[in-house]
């Protein structure tokens, strides 16, 4: 099947709307409350007349989940990963499994209202690993290819009928093209892929299955890779529900670098001929260092809360359904990532500027000129712009009716409808009266 256009999935379930906060920018608060001096952008009502962008739009990853941690920013969809929740993690012996960790992120996933939840099926047990690598992830023999495929589908059996009702989606491996996570060919993990689809469906048919996703930002592994992936799978008949990638750009790339990344998975679901399913990003972030001698950036203050603000935007421009911040990390820094996210971070602030921006509107559409981006979202008859420049500075007119700008950090000024902007990569919000 030629692969439509794609579209964001909107008729989730109910999705409480968020109405504007102007209570200041305090850590936790509102990501786009104006200064106190200013002028009060005007109320909007609490709930949306129809359905609007759904929570699951953000997705998260969160450290320590297992033992009790959650993200104070607001998140719809959780995926776990370094959790210590992967096969090689669970099963230490044939038919012998240590459920700790999953059944803690599960039951604290509970408590928290939580039902959104991806699990990653791989990494292969040391004990049914073909080979060994000293660099495979998590621990030696879980990159490799299952040596029995009758474990592996015993595997998957176990955990589906073990938590049917608790876990709504199953991820088959993470970042497959890349050795130090799996070493086998492209083949064999549509194969492991129409043997867990099949197993899944069976016991648990409510459950998604995603298909391993590659990492984009090495072209090299990610072409060697995923164009055979989906060849094979689509002589299996396409056994999967979602289609997921990684998207971290290059270290000194930015949204603008991921988009090219995004427009190059679409064109490769295309020319597949893949079925028009959902997209998911199930992991990505910012300025990790390399390919090769590019050093880690740290992206901090406001463009920290406006890339988080721009990557989820950028779903509903590029119709990603949802996309798996990586990592929420309640300890403070996490010295891998280039865009840190905890408790009093820039970062945690540009997901609060989601949810008072984006989630609960309807996405009106977005145009590209002269370098610059612009948004509109409506919610009970009340309209908005967010506005950005792909790169550099841009001149724009402020559209008309407007009172005030914002950027995600809550740092507001008074403006007019025809006053003349200079917009940055930081993008901003424009209330009118």
């Amino acid at each position: 099947m030629v692969r439509k256009p794609r579209q964001l999935v909107l008729a989730s379930a109910a999705v409480a709307a968020v109405g504007l906060v102007l209570a200041g920018c305090s850590s936790g608060g509102s990501g786009d409350a104006p200064a106190a001096e200013s002028p009060t952008a005007p109320a909007e009502s609490a709930a949306p007349s129809v359905p609007g962008i759904p929570s699951s739009l953000i997705g998260m990853h969160i450290e320590g989940a297992e033992g009790g941690a959650w993200a104070s920013a607001p998140f719809g969809a959780l995926r776990l990963w370094d959790n210590g929740t992967a096969w090689s993690q669970i099963e230490l012996e044939p038919g012998v499994y240590k459920w700790d960790n999953l059944e803690g992120i599960l039951e604290n996933a509970q408590s928290k209202g939580m039902t959104d939840v991806l699990m990653v099926l791989g990494t292969t047990p040391e004990w049914n690993a073909k080979e060994i690598g000293p660099d495979d992830y998590p621990q030696p023999g879980a990159a490799s290819a299952p040596k029995d495929l009758a474990a592996w589908d015993s595997w998957v059996t176990e955990v589906v009928t073990r938590y049917k009702g608790r876990i709504s989606s199953y991820q088959i491996w993470n970042e497959a093209n890349l050795k130090n996570f799996w070493n086998g060919t492209p083949e064999e993990m549509a194969d492991l892929t129409k043997r867990a689809y099949d197993i899944i469906k069976k016991i648990d048919p409510d459950a998604l299955v995603v298909s391993a996703s590659p990492s984009t930002r090495l072209t090299g592994p990610y072409e060697k890779f995923f164009p055979a992936y989906l060849k094979a799978l689509g002589e299996k008949g396409w056994p999967v529900d979602v289609f997921a990638v990684h998207t971290y750009p290059a270290a000194d790339g930015d949204p603008s670098a991921r988009g090219a990344l995004l427009d190059a998975v679409k064109a490769d679901l295309t020319e597949a001929g893949a079925p028009d399913l959902p997209l998911w990003d199930t992991e990505l972030n910012y300025g990790l260092a390399g390919p090769g001698d590019l050093p880690k950036q740290d992206i901090a203050g406001a463009r920290a809360a406006g890339f988080v603000v721009r990557t989820y935007i950028d779903d509903l421009r590029y119709g990603v359904d949802r996309s798996y911040w990586y990592i929420w990390t309640p300890r403070g820094p996490y010295d891998l990532l280039g865009v840190q996210a905890f408790p009093g971070s820039e970062a945690e602030q540009g997901f609060f500027a989601l949810e008072n921006w984006v989630l609960g509107s309807q996405f009106e559409g977005c145009e590209e000129a002269s370098g610059a981006v612009t948004c509109t979202f409506s919610r009970d008859g009340s309209s908005w712009v967010v506005a950005w420049a792909q790169s550099g500075e841009v001149p724009y007119t402020a559209p008309e009716g407007t009172a005030l700008v914002c950027d995600p950090l809550a740092n507001c000024t008074e403006s007019s409808g025809g006053a003349a902007v200079t917009l940055t990569d930081v993008p901003v919000r424009f209330y009118t009266q």
